[in-house]
């Protein structure tokens, strides 16, 4: 039976409670379905950019958007392809994020990975030959993973793993499968994009899924290298996880922070969330009719072309008349020498 080996160190313990906290935040913020529908679209748009930058995908930022939403781009059609599958992905995690996690999942998971890169007689299949991994930064061997005929058996205990309902923390049972995967190396190519989504299943799983807000992916892209060595490290430390864990939960930690701090940014100080028992969310259009009315002390109905003038005027009035309503601000005067100040 799989047994993973970590101490759970002072940092780790302080990641964990970063996480909780952030987690605590974002999950109970009443957002506005914008904002929902916001965070949810940009986090699937980091996540396919970053997950597959890191395998050597070499569509910037833009062009992924772009992919995603349809457009035709010029480019690598391999790499088109992998945008386009690692978006499935995420869909596929969405949708299964309660079921069991089986082996089925796993080449199922692999399968939608490869779609269109590699032949159809190893998609979703065990590599069935031996394979080494370099680090795609350095070009050097990171480790040798297990022989073929370990695979089949390595897998099960790691699935059982998942199953078993031990005392670890979500998150860390998240980065060890993250490791293990990684290490066992299953299928001849798509491992590292396999083994972050089967991490990001098991978040899922165990109720980290938190409003789909965070993509992990960012943080191990935007510097390769210690994503790399982090997971080197274990091998090099006698199959010890916990710098790889301390790694794995600061990224996490991190990332809520960033969304946190976005969260709290569209929401009304304390005082106003005291008088109206609770955090108000503003729709982008409102954040900026009160940072106008900050500045200049106050707004006419005039000003809303100048404003918003792509913007109709019964569609500004009606986001003015939603902050009166919420008690944020109030109306002086009548008719056309209606002003909006602060309430």
């Amino acid at each position: 039976m799989y047994s993973p080996t970590f101490t759970i160190t002072n940092a780790i313990v302080r990641n964990i409670g970063s996480i909780e906290a952030a987690r605590e935040i974002i999950e109970n913020a009443p957002l506005l379905p914008y904002w929902e529908k916001k965070f949810q679209e940009e986090a699937a748009v980091r996540s396919v950019h970053f997950g597959t930058h890191i395998e050597g995908n070499e569509l910037s930022f833009v062009q992924v958007q772009k992919v995603l939403d349809g457009e035709r781009i010029v480019a690598r059609e391999r790499d088109v392809q992998e945008v386009i599958n690692y978006r499935k992905v995420l869909d596929y995690i969405g949708r299964r994020a309660k079921n069991e996690i089986d082996e089925d999942t796993i080449k199922e998971l692999h399968k939608i990975v490869v779609t269109n890169i590699l032949p159809m007689d190893v998609s979703g299949e065990y590599r069935q030959k031996e394979v080494v991994i370099k680090n795609s930064v350095t070009g050097e061997v990171a480790f040798r993973p297990p022989k073929v005929i370990e695979v089949p058996w390595q897998i099960k205990e790691l699935i059982q793993f998942i199953k078993d309902e031990n005392e670890i923390h979500p998150v860390l049972k998240a980065g060890i499968v993250h490791y293990e995967f990684v290490r066992i190396h299953p299928f001849l190519d798509g491992n590292g994009r396999v083994g972050r989504a089967l991490s990001m299943l098991v978040l899922f799983k165990f109720g980290y899924d938190i409003r789909q807000f965070f993509s992990l992916e960012e943080y191990f892209d935007k510097n390769p290298e210690d994503y790399y060595s982090s997971l080197q490290n274990v091998q090099n430390n006698k199959g010890i996880q916990t710098e790889w864990l301390t790694y794995f939960t600061q990224c996490l930690a991190q990332e809520l922070g960033k969304i946190k701090a976005k969260i709290e940014h569209i929401s009304i100080d304390n005082n106003l969330k005291k008088k109206l028992g609770g955090p108000v969310m503003l729709s982008e259009r409102q954040l900026k009719i009160i940072e106008y009315i900050q500045e200049i002390g106050y707004m006419e109905n005039k000003e809303y072309g100048t404003l918003f003038p792509m913007v109709s005027e019964d569609t500004v009035l009606r986001e003015v008349q939603d902050l009166v309503k919420k008690g944020l601000l109030k109306k002086q005067g009548v008719t056309k020498g209606v002003k909006y100040v602060m309430a």
